[in-house]
């Protein structure tokens, strides 16, 4: 297989970050020119709501994945990369973008904490599919 498939779903990944911090940008940037907040709210960030979401969004970004991010180089490093490998870290992705979406949309705590729990179990699923690697190489 070709080991370099599994930084597709890392762009995608990144993707989605770049894109939280433009909603947050763009949410932020409408807060004061509707008078919701001063630009000096954000220098110790008092976001009104809807720009307060974004900017948590972007700090989970930051959080989670960054598991992912270790977990896919490990496996392109040992050449683990599979088909098993490649499903968990596209499915990761697609949780991520849907707790996002939830996020910076209608944001319903209980089911953002589900999609969060489903990538966070997906994340962990390749780890011990890492590790099972690792293992079999081994022996």
């Amino acid at each position: 297989m070709n080991q370099t498939l599994i930084f597709w779903p890392i762009f995608a990944q990144v993707l989605l970050t770049f894109v939280a911090y433009l909603v947050m940008s763009k949410r932020r940037i409408a807060a004061v020119k509707a008078g919701e907040a001063r630009a000096r709210d954000f220098e110790v960030p008092r976001d009104p709501e809807r720009s307060a979401t974004a900017a948590r969004n972007v700090a989970n970004q930051f959080e989670l994945p960054v598991l992912f991010y270790v977990v896919c180089l490990a496996f392109h490093q040992v050449g683990a990369v599979g088909w098993i490998a490649l499903l968990l870290a596209w499915a990761f992705v697609a949780a991520r973008v849907a707790h996002a979406w939830l996020h910076m949309t209608s944001n319903i705590v209980m089911l953002r904490r589900r999609l969060f729990i489903v990538g966070f179990a997906i994340v962990g699923l390749m780890w011990a599919w890492l590790a099972v690697a690792l293992l079999t190489m081994a022996g």
